[in-house]
Order: structure tokens, then sequence, then C-alpha cells
């Protein structure tokens, strides 16, 4: 078994390989987020990853490799599942409003529950299709749960005039590109090196609305 001061160390060396400077509290956050959901996971399979150093390497810096990119006000994260990117995000860059959205309700309970438990101030969740949220917002993530032109079909009137949208894919999506909606504009498509994951694993696609 992996101990928390071996995961302390994995996460605290991705972080600088990263060249993140986080807050005091947060690395101890994020391993406090990382076991509640390893438990939770026992029960309630929120994710396939079983493994806690896996999961700090494809969870928790998968996530924060977006940080640089994330701005604005205000954030929600949808299809976040156990709460990815959305609360890793939250403990990194804290005094964003982040609304995180998942249809599942095994998992929309988890993250009520993490919530509580790690006192995410400004953070919290509804169990809703995409389609069906309100509100816009200054930047809206999703990690990989749909296709380009569905992710905007579905949550495109959630973003604000002048937000961005954070789309987290695996491989570079060129072939989704042409499915990008009209009022919709790609603005740059950036490599993520992920320590500890292979090179040109991860890409990060941001839109904005088209002539904003």
């Amino acid at each position: 078994m992996t101990t928390r001061a071996a995961l302390q160390t994995k996460l605290e060396q991705g972080i600088d390989a990263l060249g993140l400077q986080l807050p005091a509290d947060a690395v101890t956050r994020l391993l406090d987020y990382l076991a509640l959901l390893e438990r939770w996971n026992a029960a309630y399979n929120l994710t396939a990853i079983r493994d806690p150093a896996e999961m700090v390497t494809r969870h928790l810096l998968d996530a924060l490799a977006i940080l640089p990119y994330v701005q604005g006000e205000t954030l929600a994260d949808l299809g976040t599942g156990p709460g990815l990117p959305g609360i890793p995000l939250a403990i990194a860059a804290p005094g964003r409003q982040v609304l995180l959205v998942d249809s599942n309700g095994k998992k929309v309970r988890f993250l009520r529950e993490a919530i509580r438990a790690l006192k995410l101030e400004g953070v919290r969740a509804v169990q809703s299709r995409v389609e069906d949220v309100e509100g816009q917002f200054d930047c809206i993530t999703a990690r990989a749960f749909a296709s380009l032109a569905d992710m905007l079909g579905w949550g495109g009137h959630l973003l604000a005039p002048q937000g961005i949208w954070l789309a987290m894919k695996g491989k570079a999506p060129d072939e989704e590109l042409p499915g990008v909606p009209s009022a919709f504009e790609v603005r740059a498509i950036h490599t993520l090196a992920v320590p500890g994951l292979e090179a040109a694993e991860r890409h990060l696609v941001v839109l904005g609305r088209a002539g904003c």
C-alpha cells in the first residue's frame, strides 16, 4: 500500500514539474480529497482508477495541468464525475465560484460530501443534465465527456460572452474540429505535459464565442 507520505512526495514533485505555486494548504487538501475519493470508490465505483499513486497522476496532476489557462470569477465543470478537474482547481485557486455538474446521483452525493468535508467555499454540486443547467460562466471545463460538437451543443449556452471553454482531451482531437458549431471558435490547442504520463497523451482545446 502506498503511504500518504509517498503520495505527498509524488504530488509535490508533479506540482514543481508543472511550475505551479499553490496555496500553503493545497497539497494537504488535495491528498484529503484523494483519500475521500479512494474511500468512496470502494463502494460507489466513482472512477476506474484504483491505485492512489495513479490517481495522483491521472486525476490530480492531470487537473492541475490546466490551471494556468483557467480565468474569470466563475467556473462550471461539466460532466465532472467525482469532481475532476473542478475540485483540484478549486483547491489550487480558491476564491472562484465553482459549479460541479453531473447527471449521476452517486457521484453528486460524493461531490456534496467532498465539498462539506474539505470545506470548499464557493463550490456547489448539482445533479443535472448539462443542457438543463442555467446561468453563464467565465470559464467552463469539461474533461473528455463528449465530442467538442456535443459539449458545445449541450452546454454552449453556459459560456459568458467573453468566457473561455477548456476542453480536456487525450490525443489531439483533429477529427472533432470540423464539428465545432459556427457560434464558437477554437482559440488554441495546447499539448499538456502531465508529469508521469506519456508525452502527447493530453491536449487542451481552448474555445470561445466566435467574434468575441
